[in-house]
């Protein structure tokens, strides 16, 4: 079985490390995903026999790397989600962009449409048919040679969404072949905290961690995270 690196753990939730290039859930591929490999920890570790009901809550692009929370029961599935609509449960992502980025702070604001054959995602106008709103905020936290790097919040989850609207301004995230950038290392992109309520007790959870990139050596750069 496939190391699952849990954070927390309760009877209501499984909060976990995804791993880059991992799925968060299985496609035609057949490979890793986290959705079978909670299921198989929570099977071996508690010695359940039969299916284990795991709820997936949220995703992660497959080569982005972060924290996932997952739910163990139906309820916590629900309440869960139901943070999600009311924009109770946020996710920070920490990007590296290609490029030295001026403006310290802003929002983007796109419509964008997902093409399901390309599986890649555009900025169109609002009139596209499909076309859905798509916000985020960011901040710049730090530079590193000639990369800017960035906070990111998701005022909504579209498809992609952080890789498709910087690269719209002309910043791509370093490593993102598929939106343009020619370096081929790992995607510079990391879902690094995690904050929402607990599906039961409702007190406020919060978790945080960092990837091991060069670009965060700065000790004035992790501080500001």
């Amino acid at each position: 079985m496939n190391k699952l690196n849990v954070l927390y753990e309760d009877n209501h939730i499984i909060v976990a490390l995804k791993k880059p290039n991992i799925l968060s859930q299985s496609d035609i591929t057949g490979d890793t995903d986290m959705l079978s490999l909670v299921k198989e920890y929570v099977k071996e570790k508690y010695n359940k026999p039969g299916n284990v009901y795991i709820g997936l809550v949220h995703r992660l692009d497959r080569p982005v790397g972060g924290i996932m929370v997952f739910a163990r029961t139906s309820k916590a599935a629900k309440r869960l989600n139901e943070q999600i609509k009311n924009h109770e449960f946020n996710k920070t992502y920490i990007a590296v962009l290609d490029g030295h980025l001026e403006n310290k702070t802003g929002e983007l604001t796109n419509y964008l449409y997902k093409d399901e054959k390309l599986k890649k995602s555009f900025v169109v106008n609002k009139t596209y048919d499909k076309a859905k709103l798509s916000k985020l905020e960011y901040e710049v936290i730090g530079y590193y040679k000639d990369k800017t790097i960035v906070k990111v919040n998701l005022i909504t989850g579209r498809h992609h969404q952080i890789r498709v609207q910087f690269k719209n301004i002309g910043y791509p995230l370093l490593g993102d072949q598929l939106y343009g950038n020619k370096n081929k290392m790992q995607i510079k992109l990391f879902a690094y905290k995690l904050e929402f309520n607990h599906p039961t007790l409702k007190n406020k959870m919060t978790f945080k961690i960092l990837p091991k990139w060069e670009e965060l050596e700065n000790e004035t750069i992790i501080h500001r995270l």
